[in-house]
């Protein structure tokens, strides 16, 4: 059977299906997804699961390879995916909102949620507060109390700058009315929740799926969730309006996957039309669920609106930020 990439770029560039199956100079034998963080981080992590079908004949017919391009939070990956990747259908990026998003904001960046196009999106990952297990503070008033007691001597890490957990670092700063001192890791989600269980900084923020394993571990405590509602994982974490802070879900890391701006349009319909079938398979939800990987499936067109609306609240909040 042909690929189904394949056969969407035969209609519009008029090469053999030889020459696109076995690959040439500007089109390799097997789509390439860049993620642009470190290997064994959320994203990663998440997708290689998600893209584990794409070689099945009911989805992609060909294995998508992950290439990591990780630095400054995301920046040097998406740098690369929207100035010098090729726009040809064989490569695709992985993007988190509200990472990538922000960062366009805040500028310094090559990039705007103008320079990507949306296939879908296949989770939502809330940041979660964690402190080592052995910590003495057991909620979020408490750290908030010691915090005041003691201005921007609480230290505590994330992924990077203008990520989603310095942006619920900015939110919780807001809400506490409190000085805080955020530490940006450089080796990413993976990192900074190994500074937390290695006792270098006092707590973290991180994504609740890299939080997952450690909780069940052990090694961490959650203190809470910044999202709207619960999350079944763990579901004894309470939210942080729960405990009176008016912080809301703006720093969810949404992820999926998208391409370049200029992939050709039947290419894109046709990713469109097949990669969320790859997300909702059995396997892969699975897989997800036994990582404490929250899913969130989102079609082209639901994503288009999300950024939409991530791009218009987080312009809003850095700017009274």
């Amino acid at each position: 059977m042909k690929t189904l990439i394949a056969a969407a770029a035969l209609a519009i560039s008029g090469l053999g299906t030889a020459a696109l199956a076995d690959g040439h100079e500007n089109n390799p034998a097997r789509p390439v997804m860049m993620v642009s963080y470190g290997a064994g981080g959320a994203t990663d992590f998440q997708a290689r699961i998600v893209t584990m079908t794409a070689g099945n004949e009911d989805a992609l017919g060909m294995p998508i390879a992950i290439v990591n391009r990780p630095g400054a939070g995301g920046r040097v990956g998406w740098n690369w995916l929207a100035t010098q990747a090729d726009a040809d259908g064989y490569t695709l990026g992985a993007y988190n909102v509200s990472h990538f998003v922000a960062q366009s904001i805040e500028g310094g960046v090559q990039y705007s949620v103008d320079s990507f196009e949306p296939i879908a999106n296949w989770g939502a990952d809330p940041a979660v507060f964690v402190v080592g297990a052995d910590s003495e503070f057991d909620s979020m008033q408490e750290v908030v109390d010691w915090a005041k007691e003691n201005p921007g001597g609480f230290t505590f890490s994330g992924a990077g700058l203008f990520v989603g957990h310095h942006i619920a670092a900015l939110q919780l700063e807001k809400a506490a009315d409190v000085q805080l001192a955020y530490i940006p890791n450089n080796a990413g989600g993976a990192g900074a929740m190994r500074a937390v269980i290695a006792g270098e900084v006092m707590g973290g923020l991180n994504n609740l799926s890299d939080a997952f394993r450690p909780q069940e571990a052990g090694n961490v405590k959650s203190l809470g969730v910044f999202d709207l509602e619960r999350n079944s994982f763990p579901p004894d974490v309470p939210t942080m309006m729960e405990q009176g802070f008016d912080i809301d879900n703006a720093s969810v890391n949404y992820r999926g996957i998208m391409v370049p701006k200029g992939t050709p349009q039947p290419i894109i319909d046709k990713l469109a039309e097949i990669v969320p079938t790859m997300f909702e398979n059995g396997s892969v939800a699975s897989r997800m669920e036994a990582g404490g990987s929250p899913m969130h499936v989102m079609t082209r067109h639901e994503v288009i609106e999300m950024w939409a609306a991530r791009q218009e609240t987080l312009t809003e909040l850095l700017a009274g930020l």
